[in-house]
C-alpha cells in the first residue's frame, strides 16, 4: 500500500496524461455507439422485417473478443485513437442498440394508441411517449455499454490508443506492481463511476414514471 501511494505522489502527471486518454477513448466511443445505436433502434422497431437481420449482426459482435475487435483494426486504419474508437464503438453497440429496440418494443400499445387518438404526429408519439417510457431500458443499456467501453479501452494500448492500459502494460513489463495495481484500480474507478452514473440517472428515469412504467 505505502509503495502505490509512492508511486502515485511520483508520477502525477502520468497518471493524470493517461487517465485523460481513457476518458477520451471511452467517452468518444460512448458517444458515438448512443449517435448510431439509439436512432437505430429506434428505426429497427418501425421496420421489423429489417430487425432480425440487423439484431443477428450485432449480436455476432458480442461474440467477438474485445482484443481480437482492436487486431482487426490495425490493417484497416494503422494505430492510435481512430482505430481504438472504432472497435470500442462496435464493441458498445450491441448493448445500445438492442436496449433501445426492448425499451421501445416494452411500451404498452394502449397508450401509444391513446397518443395517436389525441391527435399527436408520429415523431411527437416518439418523442413524447415512447421515448420516456423507455427511457430506464435505453439508460440500462447505456450504462452497459460504459462499463464495457471503459473496460476494453485498457486493451487500446496494444494498437497505440494509449489510456490506462499504459500503465498495466508497463508494470506488467517491468514488474513494477505499483504501478500495475495503480493502472487497475484507476480502470476500476472509471467503469465504477460509470455505473454509478448511469445507474443514478436510470433510477430518477423510473422514478418520474412512477405507475405508469412498463
Amino acid at each position: 500500500m505505502l509503495d502505490l501511494v509512492a508511486w502515485l505522489r511520483a508520477h502525477p502527471d502520468l497518471l493524470l496524461r493517461t487517465g485523460g486518454e481513457h476518458a477520451l477513448l471511452s467517452g468518444l466511443s460512448l458517444l458515438i455507439a448512443a449517435g448510431i445505436g439509439l436512432p437505430l433502434g429506434i428505426a429497427l422497431t418501425r421496420q421489423p422485417r429489417l430487425a432480425g437481420p440487423v439484431v443477428a449482426l450485432v449480436n455476432t459482435l458480442r461474440t467477438i473478443p474485445s482484443l481480437a475487435l482492436l487486431v482487426i483494426m490495425l490493417p484497416l486504419l494503422g494505430t492510435g485513437t481512430a482505430p481504438s474508437v472504432v472497435a470500442l464503438v462496435l464493441y458498445g453497440l450491441p448493448a445500445v442498440l438492442l436496449n433501445t429496440m426492448a425499451g421501445l418494443g416494452g411500451v404498452p400499445s394502449d397508450i401509444v394508441d391513446a397518443a395517436r387518438g389525441q391527435g399527436l404526429a408520429p415523431a411527437q408519439v416518439l418523442a413524447r411517449v415512447e421515448l420516456p417510457l423507455a427511457a430506464p431500458v435505453i439508460l440500462a443499456g447505456l450504462r452497459s455499454a460504459a462499463v464495457q467501453i471503459v473496460a476494453a479501452a485498457t486493451l487500446a494500448v496494444f494498437i497505440g490508443g494509449g489510456g490506462f492500459g499504459e500503465l498495466i502494460s508497463a508494470g506488467m513489463g517491468l514488474l513494477d506492481t505499483p504501478q500495475l495495481v495503480a493502472g487497475a484500480l484507476a480502470v476500476a474507478a472509471m467503469a465504477g463511476a460509470a455505473e454509478l452514473g448511469f445507474g443514478w440517472a436510470e433510477r430518477m428515469a423510473t422514478r418520474r414514471l412512477g405507475p405508469t412504467a412498463p
